[in-house]
């Protein structure tokens, strides 16, 4: 048995869009991350994205609008739907994503994350 402390987990993250898997419930990864400045356009085909606010603001824009969450909002991408995260100061997030998910779906970035790179 254990425990995380997400708050703790933040602190030692490095840089900004590099998720790290700090946990694993059945088929989802729970990961945190850093966020600042923009992602990139992309999808997930197969699986939904939850985004959960901690820390700051986030804008999840989609093709034909844009959702505005803060600390404590929750949102759900649902799959095969295009959207760009976007974060104008420092935010901090918790996602719970399936193990299948690709950081940036068929798309890759400059700032794509492996599963590797985020298991670390």
């Amino acid at each position: 048995m254990k425990k995380c402390n997400l708050e703790s987990e933040f602190e030692h993250l490095e840089g900004y869009w590099s998720p790290r898997i700090v946990d694993q419930v059945n088929d989802q990864y729970v990961k945190v991350a850093k966020l600042k400045g923009e992602l990139t356009w992309h999808k997930h085909d197969d699986e939904d994205e939850l985004f959960y606010v901690f820390k700051g603001n986030l804008k999840i824009q989609y093709e034909n609008g844009e959702i505005e969450l803060g600390p404590g909002d929750l949102h759900v991408v649902p799959r095969n739907t295009m959207h760009n995260p976007v974060a104008e100061q420092e935010c901090w997030i918790c996602l719970i994503e399936t193990v299948t998910t690709k950081h940036t779906g068929d798309v890759v970035s400059p700032l794509t994350k492996s599963l590797a790179e985020q298991a670390r």
